[in-house]
């Protein structure tokens, strides 16, 4: 997945020096020949199928905060979906997410928050346990997320870096899907952003491993990229067969491990 992950981002990084099209009747075709590049570098010749009934995205259409767009995943119930990819066509690294499910998830509905550079087509692939793919599409306008700054100091973004929040969006319920909101403190420099005060750009340090189990079946594993937000937030479903742990624990790119476990059904302080 790293090496998927890599080259997409080479792919991303080569098409972003391109000029743009000469005209902006071309933008359509551009968008087309972007896409048809970036599909067979994440998916080879595999097709590409028509994700109605399947699999929707909802997004804004003009995104009120570039760096911090919020997106919805709705899968189908009972399609057997194992895994599903976010590509931001025009972002650098254009992969952001790779999310795949365990046996204890409900994957119906997952969201994210994403930085989104400039306009662009953004994609929802969902991938069936029979290997077949199924795609959606929205056109989003936004520009200038992933070079927005963190904040004006770097020190004050790695502030209690790793610290994580969760919050259940449904009563705990034994053997009933749970939507749950996990929040991670965490900047996700992505190499783009200007520090405020030296004026010199940050290096990247961003999240690119989350694993959720609870008691000790795994939820979901995720991949990610420069692409999620700063303080990343992950909204998913998973079944509870009973009181336990939901454990998390994710990396970043300069190797730190971050791990917290969430006793269930949590209770107030």
């Amino acid at each position: 997945m790293k090496k998927a992950l890599f080259a997409v981002a080479l792919l991303g990084l080569v098409t972003t020096l391109a000029p743009p099209p000469a005209r902006a009747s071309d933008a359509a075709t551009a968008r087309a020949r972007r896409w048809h590049a970036l599909s067979e570098t994440i998916f080879g010749k595999r097709p590409l199928l028509d994700g109605s009934g399947m699999v929707s995205l909802d997004a804004p259409y003009r995104a009120l905060d570039a760096a911090l767009v919020p997106i919805k995943i709705t899968l189908a119930e009972g399609r057997n979906v194992k895994s599903v990819y976010l590509i931001i066509d025009e972002n650098p690294a254009p992969l952001a997410a790779r999310i795949t499910f365990g046996p204890d998830a409900a994957p119906h509905e997952l969201k994210l928050r994403v930085r989104v550079n400039d306009y662009t087509d953004m994609q929802a692939v969902a991938e069936t346990a029979d290997g077949k793919l199924y795609m959606t599409r929205r056109f989003i306008k936004a520009s200038g997320g992933c070079s927005a700054p963190v904040g004006e100091d770097d020190a004050a973004a790695l502030a209690g870096i790793g610290r994580m929040k969760l919050n259940l969006l449904r009563p705990f319920t034994v053997n009933s899907p749970l939507e749950a909101q996990l929040l991670i403190r965490h900047p996700n420099f992505n190499g783009m952003q200007m520090n405020q005060l030296t004026r010199l750009y940050t290096p990247a340090r961003f999240i690119d491993k989350v694993d959720i189990t609870y008691n000790g079946s795994l939820v979901l594993h995720m991949d990610s990229d420069i692409s999620l937000s700063t303080n990343p937030a992950i909204t998913f479903g998973f079944v509870p067969h009973g009181p336990g742990t939901l454990e998390v624990v994710a990396h970043d790119s300069q190797g730190t491990v971050f791990r917290h476990g969430f006793a269930l059904p949590l209770t107030s302080d």
